[in-house]
């Protein structure tokens, strides 16, 4: 098989620290390759998620990228598109629009902004949201147990490229000492397979003054069936979540996720309501690891 040397950045997302974030692996000027061969480079590379960008069909992105996890391609993912707009910047790319770029993938058209400081932010997808039943939601908290939902905000499946099931529950220390092991996680693994999800995102409140509003944990059931480091979709699902359920924190607020895989993520959200369609902004920083080629 005939091969070709490309431009490769491993980058680490939703933080400005390497090493304490979500690694991704961003393959450049992957037009030509097969869905068959991205597959088996995100395989190869073994990391959550890996980008290939090549130029965009519609003349209003910057670029295109394609997102492959070790087992599926994905129509949109929030750490690849921060960690595919940091890489591309970061070879020296100049957006059409300064201070904006345009990514092209599998939902669409994603607008991204600099923030500054080497944070970017993205508009978040829309999102369908889908409650669970009476029935669903028992089997639910006795997977969780002892963990306490909190059911003042419904659990409910979220899909906005990105498929999860958000669950809130008492607080953050509940969530970080959340352990599914045997039944309970062979009855949540069905649970989400039956509503359609990837997995289950919980999330609980920290104290007034702790290091971020809420605590995330993203935990991937069925295929990949591991916890997440850091998850930009699952985040953009919590605030829409949020706002529909009238929960919102204020304007802005962060997330601490990893904490528990012994990372530290930072997620900045940000409700932008003077904007058509009021966006939901999620950010985060991102720093090159890695600065190569790649044989594809």
């Amino acid at each position: 098989m005939s091969s070709r040397t490309v431009q490769f950045k491993q980058v680490d997302v939703f933080t400005p620290v390497p090493f304490k974030g979500n690694p991704l692996a961003v393959i450049f000027d992957a037009e030509g390759l097969t869905t068959q061969r991205m597959q088996e480079i995100a395989r190869w590379t073994n990391l959550s998620e890996t980008a290939f960008l090549m130029p965009p069909t519609d003349p209003r992105a910057d670029y295109r990228v394609r997102i492959f996890t070790t087992a599926l391609e994905l129509p949109f993912a929030g750490h690849p598109t921060l960690g595919s707009a940091h890489a591309l910047i970061d070879s020296g790319y100049t957006p059409k629009t300064p201070g904006r770029l345009v990514q092209e993938c599998g939902v669409g058209l994603v607008t991204l902004a600099d923030r500054g400081n080497g944070e970017w932010a993205f508009a978040a997808p829309p999102a369908t949201i889908a409650p669970l039943t009476a029935e669903q939601n028992e089997r639910l908290a006795s997977a969780l147990a002892p963990a306490v939902i909190d059911f003042s905000a419904p659990p409910a499946a979220v899909n906005n490229g990105a498929p999860w099931l958000v669950v809130r529950v008492k607080d953050a220390a509940q969530c970080l000492a959340l352990s599914l092991q045997g039944r309970a996680r062979e009855s949540l693994e069905a649970l989400v397979a039956e509503v359609g999800m990837h997995g289950i995102a919980v999330y609980g409140p920290h104290e007034t003054g702790g290091p971020a509003t809420f605590e995330l944990r993203v935990i991937l059931l069925g295929a990949e069936n591991i916890e997440d480091p850091v998850t930009g979709s699952a985040n953009a699902a919590l605030a829409t979540l949020l706002t529909t359920q009238n929960r919102r924190p204020g304007a802005s607020y962060t997330v601490r996720q990893g904490t528990a895989l012994g990372r530290d993520g930072r997620v900045s959200i940000t409700y932008d309501d003077a904007a058509d369609g009021a966006p939901i902004w999620i950010g985060g920083a991102s720093v090159t690891v890695i600065d190569g080629t790649f044989c594809i």
